[in-house]
């Protein structure tokens, strides 16, 4: 697989910045607790579907101490459009009672207070670190992982050896808000089945091969 140039690199998020200069997640929160809470519930569902859940949710139990009074039944009820619904009211539950016991009911900075939260792996702290604490890493999801492979920004056979490769490779002064354009040129242009190359404004920086009309 051809691996993009380090000036094509550069010039690749440069028109990514220009187009979207303040990328954002497109998950709806009100707190460092509530993005948390999201990212676990937007495990194998849409941002979209989670925001319609998490409106409600949120109204109902904006904190940790609320989320626990709420107990898996009561969030249960908020979530069950969401996919693997009872699980996730199980860890939802379970990390806020956690946050309380052990982290003053705040949301830790540290990625290994992080990942011992119930449902919060290495990507949902990733997300939390860049997102809200603004931390240079890179949570690497199935768009991303595909847009890195894809374009030959930084191949890599798992979702940590891209994350690796997108550390060493992405530029960085790009490098805070490097997450939030992959993951949206991911949804929107680099889709799955048939990217939209005829829309890019990458397109000719691209390695891909088969590119669509």
């Amino acid at each position: 697989m051809p691996t993009m140039k380090r000036d094509a690199i550069r010039e690749f998020f440069r028109r990514l910045a220009e187009a979207n200069p303040e990328p954002k997640t497109e998950l709806e929160y009100g707190s460092a607790y509530q993005l948390l809470v999201a990212v676990v519930l937007s495990a194998q569902a849409t941002d979209k579907g989670v925001n319609i859940a998490t409106r409600k949710l949120f109204a109902a139990a904006p904190t940790p101490e609320e989320m626990v009074s709420l107990g898996e039944a009561g969030v249960t009820e908020y979530i069950k459009t969401i996919g693997l619904f009872r699980n996730k009211a199980k860890n939802v539950v379970a990390l806020s009672r956690l946050l309380l016991e052990r982290h003053g009911g705040e949301v830790p900075q540290q990625r290994e207070a992080l990942e011992a939260l119930p449902g919060v792996g290495r990507k949902t702290a990733n997300v939390v670190l860049n997102t809200v604490f603004r931390h240079p890493v890179m949570a690497v999801d199935t768009h991303i992982f595909r847009v890195a492979n894809r374009t030959g920004l930084a191949p890599g056979k798992d979702v940590v050896a891209v994350e690796q490769a997108l550390l060493k490779r992405v530029p960085k002064d790009y490098l805070l808000d490097a997450h939030h354009w992959l993951i949206l040129h991911g949804r929107y242009v680099c889709v799955a089945r048939k990217p939209l190359c005829g829309q890019c404004t990458v397109r000719d920086l691209c390695c891909f091969r088969d590119k669509t009309a």
